[in-house]
């Protein structure tokens, strides 16, 4: 396994070879890589039904085809500073068994795959495009001995945790006090959990599928502060890192 030093240097050298894995995956024209990227975002959100009847797990799950790997993919390609410093920030707390929820397109599944630190990945994502596609990264990066993908935690056969990364993830989901109370649940008590979150729907309703429900996002408040304890970390970016409170 590789040093965190040499994980950091891979990344933002290349995002772990992210290009190459989108072409060949899609697969997509070399000359049209960077419009396929460009216009991501916009994109995923005019496929938005816009329909509060419409439920984020269902849009996630079976609407967004291949939009969401290439706004995830433009993020992360276009976004390394900060990125960077999330891989560094989990490099100091992952170890072990880790749960990865909503992991998306995967690089920090992939990072924590290639600790030393880390003895397994569990990749959860509910989009089946998006495990499909880090299954492949995985093989791709010779980490598959070290990933496992499911639908659900409950499809992981885990009880509990030595680490869990959620990022990107809590304000796309309908009760995320909810989703906490389930880490809770799975998480001894020497576990650490990574979270960040992002309750707007942006100046023009760029990201329709956040959840800025005012009741929700206090509810998820008043249960991160009842059953979680913050770990102070030096780094400048909005990830915060927690530990259990029993």
């Amino acid at each position: 396994m590789k040093k965190n030093e040499t994980i950091l240097n891979d990344f933002f050298k290349d995002a772990f070879e992210l290009k190459s894995h989108l072409i060949e995956f899609l697969p997509i024209n070399e000359d049209n890589f960077n419009n396929f990227l460009s216009n991501a975002k916009i994109e995923l959100a005019n496929i938005h039904p816009g329909d509060s009847s419409v439920e984020n797990s269902a849009f996630y799950e079976d609407i967004v085809g291949d939009k969401h790997l290439a706004d995830l993919s433009a993020w992360h390609l276009t976004s390394k500073e900060y990125i960077g410093s999330t891989l560094k920030l989990q490099q100091n707390f992952s170890q072990n068994m880790v749960l990865d929820f909503g992991g998306g397109i995967g690089t920090h599944a992939l990072a924590n795959a290639m600790s030393e630190n880390v003895e397994h990945v569990f990749f959860v994502d509910i989009n089946e495009t998006n495990r499909e596609f880090v299954k492949f990264r995985a093989k791709k990066l010779g980490l598959e001995q070290k990933i496992s993908f499911h639908k659900s935690i409950e499809d992981t056969n885990v009880k509990k945790f030595d680490s869990i990364v959620c990022l990107d993830v809590l304000e796309h989901l309908e009760d995320p006090a909810m989703q906490l109370d389930k880490f809770h649940e799975i998480m001894s008590e020497d576990s650490v959990s990574i979270f960040n979150w992002y309750f707007y729907k942006g100046d023009n309703n760029e990201y329709p599928f956040h959840l800025d429900e005012e009741r929700l996002v206090s509810k998820f408040f008043e249960t991160l502060q009842y059953k979680f304890i913050e770990t102070f970390h030096p780094l400048l970016i909005t990830t915060r890192v927690y530990k259990k409170r029993v």
